[in-house]
């Protein structure tokens, strides 16, 4: 039922973060700062956290109307607790490691764009 709370968390931390870096730091021609790094793991944060929200309010499980969450509305918040542990930390640390393949991936492409200028 509230999930997309877990990485929504994280997209706001991450989100913090990042313009704070991105107040010092300068980004080198041929190089991503971490700025840049971590604006995409805020936007990927941000995805996930919209298409899980659709989600839950397509299913009727989240309503516009207080507690907004059906779960808490029916009196089941340690099941809606419990959801955020288990599942929202799931995808929270998914997210994370799609992440990680990105940086790997930016990292070889940036290698070999400079290994080309060396060579011409």
């Amino acid at each position: 039922m509230a999930c997309f709370s877990a990485p929504l968390a994280a997209a706001i931390a991450t989100g913090i973060v990042r313009r704070g870096m991105a107040a010092k730091t300068v980004e080198q021609p041929g190089t991503i700062s971490w700025a840049t790094k971590l604006g995409w793991l805020e936007k990927l944060f941000f995805g996930g956290c919209a298409l899980l929200a659709f989600e839950h309010i397509w299913h009727g499980e989240i309503i516009f109307q207080f507690p907004f969450l059906t779960g808490v509305k029916d009196g089941e918040t340690a099941e809606v607790l419990r959801e955020i542990a288990t599942v929202g930390t799931a995808m929270t640390v998914l997210i994370i490691a799609v992440w990680i393949g990105m940086l790997i991936a930016s990292s070889i492409i940036v290698k070999r764009g400079r290994a080309a200028e060396a060579e011409g």
